[in-house]
């Protein structure tokens, strides 16, 4: 294994008014090894979900820098680094409700083709079946349990096979038996992938259940 993730001195300010500054991450540094499974947690406040927006590609707003595979992040196409290497998972899940469970599924590939139709498809079928949703392919998401939803928002974001996964509070909105299902899936697909998955969360048990932990504290890994 190696350092496949380096984040060096990262720094995120925001300035709502002349006034305020708030200092979101204030220096953050570490590294996280290829195909590893980490958690980051902290309190409200501390500066996690930022971080997850800057990996996630989504705020290019920082300083300091964020080395991935050996090459800096900004110096991807922000589109395609969006794409084929970040996959993220959203605690709001963030369905289309017109359409199903395939489509949803399938909605990134329809802006760049990235594979061919049989390619696509056998990808497709393996998604869902892992994700145990063959026999709710064509049910839409009012169709849909909190879980099973949930697990169509995993089955979107690993699409295009990422390099990394991130889960912002995979199971904030799930119960604790369901909640505990989507966890296991995440460690599965880590692990039959081989994706370097970060899961960010204020659940201990969660975390416990990774390889790494990375506390944040006032915008600082402690």
């Amino acid at each position: 294994m190696s350092e496949y993730i380096q984040v060096q001195n990262l720094k995120r300010v925001y300035k709502p008014s002349k006034e305020v500054i708030v200092n979101a991450l204030n220096g953050l540094n570490f590294s996280i090894e290829k195909g590893d499974l980490i958690s980051v947690i902290g309190s409200s406040g501390s500066g996690k979900s930022t971080f997850l927006n800057i990996l996630g590609g989504l705020d290019w707003n920082y300083t300091g820098d964020i080395i991935v595979d050996g090459k800096d992040i900004k110096q991807y196409n922000q589109n395609f680094y969006r794409r084929f290497i970040v996959g993220t998972i959203f605690q709001q899940f963030y369905l289309i409700p017109s359409l199903t469970v395939e489509e949803n599924i399938l909605l990134p590939t329809k802006f760049v083709k990235s594979m061919n139709k049989y390619e696509l498809n056998k990808r497709l079928e393996y998604i869902l079946k892992e994700t145990e949703l063959t026999d709710r392919r064509k049910h839409y998401p009012n169709q849909l349990s909190g879980g099973q939803a949930q697990r169509v928002a995993i089955a979107r974001a690993m699409i295009d096979s990422p390099k990394i996964l991130l889960a912002d509070e995979p199971t904030g909105n799930l119960d604790s038996k369901t909640g505990e299902s989507i966890i296991n899936l995440i460690k599965t697909l880590n692990k039959q992938e081989g994706i370097t998955t970060i899961i960010v969360t204020h659940d201990m048990k969660i975390a416990k259940q990774t390889n790494k932990i990375i506390t944040l504290v006032d915008g600082k890994n402690v």
